[in-house]
């Protein structure tokens, strides 16, 4: 069970002031009383090409990946504990019986989609943040949020609060986007390191990048209020 514990190419980081993006909505596939969570994706500005080539690397319709609806589960759900105990299914926990799910801020999520993205590191000082370097992300957090794992993004892709596994970073824990930067645009993120050298070590990659959603019904909370 995964616990709460972001340079080449990373661009001096633009602070957001205004009120944040609204979050990506959580919408239920209907099916079940145990139906899986996906997130709406925003409606993005026409004139952002999420899509467009990134630095000679280049995305097509194929570079979005929809996360896989498991089966409804039967009723009556019951299973037998040791010593021959029949737990029956209004005491199991529904969450249980996934082994995809995970929990984050104290809730269930559910993997929702994945999208291929270009992903490089950046240090909460002057030399990636330059006058900008205040000790303070996009949402209003300490940069030693979730002991320094956090992600900038580009809110109209990726709003606050949405919650990724990024290969390699962090030990695949989910990390929180709670940052933007003036060059992360479109298909790009840039993950937070404590120190500039292991920004520099993790260099830049393309990576297919687990995007994660609330699987309890509820709505997300504002990530300006998460701490």
């Amino acid at each position: 069970m995964a616990t709460l514990s972001l340079v080449v190419g990373s661009a001096i980081l633009a602070k957001e002031w205004r009120s944040a993006p609204p979050l990506a909505r959580v919408i239920e596939i209907p099916g079940s009383a145990n139906a899986a969570m996906e997130i709406e994706p925003l409606d993005l500005d026409s004139s952002v090409d999420t899509m467009a080539a990134i630095d000679g690397i280049s995305f097509d319709d194929s570079d979005t990946v929809a996360a896989s609806v498991p089966a409804t589960l039967s009723e009556p759900i019951a299973r037998e504990l040791p010593g021959g105990a029949i737990e029956k299914a209004a005491d199991i926990d529904p969450y249980t019986l996934d082994p995809r799910t995970r929990w984050f801020n104290g809730r269930p999520i559910k993997p929702a989609r994945q999208m291929w993205m270009i992903v490089t590191g950046y240090s909460p000082d002057s030399r990636s943040c330059g006058e900008s370097a205040d000790g303070i992300t996009a949402t209003l957090h300490s940069v030693e949020t979730n002991g320094f794992k956090l992600v900038a993004a580009d809110p109209r892709v990726l709003p606050y609060g949405s919650m990724l596994t990024v290969p390699g970073y962090d030990s695949d824990f989910v990390v929180p986007v709670l940052d933007c930067g003036s060059a992360i645009k479109g298909n790009r993120l840039d993950l937070l390191f404590p120190t500039h050298e292991q920004a520099r070590q993790w260099g830049k990659k393309k990576l297919l990048v687990t995007i994660w959603a609330y699987a309890d019904g509820k709505p997300a909370e504002n990530p300006r209020k998460m701490r």
